[in-house]
């Protein structure tokens, strides 16, 4: 089964990244067979034409999506994973910004936040959060996010926060392949504008 692969955090304080080091780690996943795209593929199930991959690390989601034929930009707050991104795929718009206060102006089909990102978000800004990648979801369009549940974020605040952003729950699963989710300590949410 496909879980967030993504960056793994002790607690919700900042963290000093190195994108390089990161990346070899998916890498090194991928070489030995494991599945580096469970994100992806989710996402792609949606049929988009366009997502923003908010929290987009080094940029592993956005490249396999773009891959296949859609248009992604990815933003982070983290240079050196942009660094790594950048390198690894200059096509794709990435955009360094603090997701809290992210407004690029435009909306998406669907707006991913793969790897634990609400639990990077420095502590009592979730909602802010949730309110910033909310608004880039266009009528009809979906969020779609994946972190871990034992960690301080549950899927009821999570669940609040989106609703006070305008988002219907639609569907949450325990991992990115839709396994169902009976209250585990992993949500994969799908949240709907």
């Amino acid at each position: 089964m496909s879980r967030g692969t993504g960056r793994d955090i002790a607690s919700n304080g900042p963290a000093e990244w190195d994108g390089d080091d990161y990346q070899r780690r998916f890498d090194a996943l991928a070489a030995s067979g494991a599945d580096v795209h469970g994100e992806a593929d989710f996402v792609r199930s949606f049929a988009p034409s366009n997502v923003l991959d908010a929290g987009c690390g080094t940029g592993r989601v956005a490249i396999e999506l773009a891959r296949h034929g859609i248009e992604v930009v990815g933003t982070d707050l983290d240079s050196s994973m942009l660094t790594t991104a950048r390198q690894r795929a200059p096509q794709i718009s990435w955009i360094e910004a603090d997701l809290v206060e992210l407004d690029l102006g435009r909306t998406f089909d669907v707006v991913v936040m793969a790897g634990n990102v609400p639990l990077f978000t420095r502590p009592g800004t979730q909602a802010a959060l949730v309110a910033s990648v909310a608004r880039h979801v266009r009528p009809g369009g979906v969020l779609v996010a994946g972190f871990s549940l034992d960690r301080g974020y549950g899927t009821t605040d999570y669940d609040a926060h989106a609703a006070a952003a305008g988002l219907v729950l639609a569907d949450r699963f325990a991992t990115w392949d839709r396994a169902p989710f009976t209250d585990g300590d992993y949500a994969v949410s799908v949240h709907t504008r």
